[in-house]
């Protein structure tokens, strides 16, 4: 059950037991009032049963108000437990393919990590830029695309006069 339809209902249980609770109280005072003899309020000039109210009902006002708070956690704190639990595994999922990310490099020389480090901070970058960011000669970066692109690890496609290149594993 989703727990802000439950803490609908706590509340609504809630708020009839204590009517229940007020009207038995009220009910009980009314009976005691009743039931006073005249000669005990004479005698000390007010009835000992009247406006007492029992113990229990103090103990159930107490109990309701606890459940009533309960139900109101349930319903306005339910979005920030989700935003947290959804926040944890995204960054379960983030840590994840770091570390598939980091498993791909150890396979690679210097060069291509390079190069997919690069990739990956902009996919779809122009291999001139690339080879900026790199600092590689054209035909260094041009043997490292081809090697990157036998392994299946990058795409080319061509862009103008370059070539624009992709990461073809999701990381």
């Amino acid at each position: 059950m989703d727990n802000k339809k439950l803490g609908i209902i706590l509340i609504v249980v809630c708020i009839a037991l204590g009517f229940l609770i007020f009207n038995f109280n009220n009910q009980l005072n009314d009976q005691a009032e009743a039931s006073c003899s005249c000669s005990e309020m004479e005698d000390g000039g007010f009835c000992p049963h009247e406006e007492t109210t029992p113990w229990f009902t103090y103990l159930g006002i107490i109990l309701l108000a606890g459940l009533v708070a309960l139900g109101i956690y349930l319903i306005f704190f339910e979005k920030s437990q989700k935003e947290i639990v959804s926040t944890l595994e995204k960054q379960k999922e983030d840590l994840n393919q770091e570390e598939k990310f980091n498993i791909l490099l150890m396979g690679l020389d210097s060069y291509e990590k390079k190069v997919i480090k690069a990739i990956k901070e902009q996919d779809g970058i122009t291999q001139q830029t690339l080879r900026l960011r790199t600092d590689l000669h054209k035909s260094k970066l041009s043997i490292v695309l081809e090697g990157l692109e036998k392994k299946g690890l990058i795409a080319r496609k061509e862009k103008g006069k370059t070539k624009q290149v992709f990461l073809k594993i999701a990381l």
